[in-house]
């Protein structure tokens, strides 16, 4: 008797754990169906409500800004426009402050980020990005008479106008040059036209957006880095379709001419990465 009982008992302590892999192998493949289904839903969300929900500020020129009549607009606003024009949708954008924007992207306020966003390994741990779709770098510029200034190098006992919180400022100092403290580009520029200071280090879109504004502005660009930070269109991780095909948008954009136009609008030249 005991013999039988024991022989149940191990029957059933058998079947208890034939039953589990096989719910654990169900999960494991409902689990996998689910991720894939995720990875491609956002895309077909997309497409079925034919709308592209777009985060951005609206308050960051001339990337994303509102112009003189109160209507959205900037470089941002037109290239993630355009992609949307071609993933056959419309571009919706939803505004936010700089700090709230990724939060907006977690809770699923928005689809994708427009906002010139660099393109780092943190960001990467937890987002996806598009292809680089724009590149900037620092750019030295001095007065457009002076000739004896020609590399970062040249700074050493020279006067730097610099924002003292950017990383602009320890470039500077970092070549030796004696800084200024100024509260903008601006600024910069007007100490520069005077003769104030020698020379100032800024970003490079900043100065080809300031350019385009003021051609008469008495400044050149002296010297550049070479390598400069990349940024993306950014989505939430696992968007994957979407992701791609906004890629193959950005892509066609640069093969028939349609982003260099948009860059040119704005900055006077293409600005894409190398």
């Amino acid at each position: 008797m005991k013999k039988m009982v024991a022989l149940l008992s191990l029957l059933l302590a058998f079947t208890v754990v034939l039953t589990a892999c096989g719910t654990n192998t169900k999960n494991e493949a409902n689990d996998t169906d689910n991720k894939s289904s995720s990875q491609e839903s956002l895309y077909d969300k997309v497409k079925k409500e034919g709308v592209l929900t777009v985060g951005t500020e609206g308050t960051y020129p001339p990337f994303t800004f509102h112009d003189d009549s109160d209507k959205l607009t900037g470089f941002d606003v037109e290239i993630a426009k355009e992609v949307a024009k071609r993933l056959g949708v419309k571009a919706e954008f939803k505004e936010t402050q700089w700090d709230g924007m990724f939060a907006g992207l977690d809770a699923k306020r928005f689809d994708m980020i427009a906002n010139q966003v660099g393109i780092d390994e943190d960001r990467q741990k937890k987002y996806d990005f598009s292809d680089p779709y724009i590149q900037s770098g620092a750019v030295l510029l001095v007065h457009k008479d002076n000739s004896d200034i020609k590399s970062f190098d040249d700074l050493k006992g020279k006067t730097s106008a610099q924002s003292l919180t950017s990383n602009y400022n320890d470039l500077a100092k970092s070549h030796g040059a004696e800084v200024t403290g100024i509260e903008g580009f601006s600024q910069a520029v007007q100490l520069i036209g005077s003769k104030r200071v020698d020379a100032t280090i800024n970003d490079k879109l900043s100065y080809l957006d300031y350019k385009k504004q003021h051609p008469d502005a008495p400044i050149k660009v002296a010297d550049e880095e070479e390598s400069g930070v990349a940024s993306g269109l950014m989505f939430r991780k696992d968007s994957g379709k979407l992701v791609e095909e906004v890629n193959k948008a950005l892509k066609a954009m640069k093969d028939d001419g349609t982003y260099a136009k948009i860059s040119d609008k704005w900055f006077g030249e293409d600005v894409s990465p190398k």
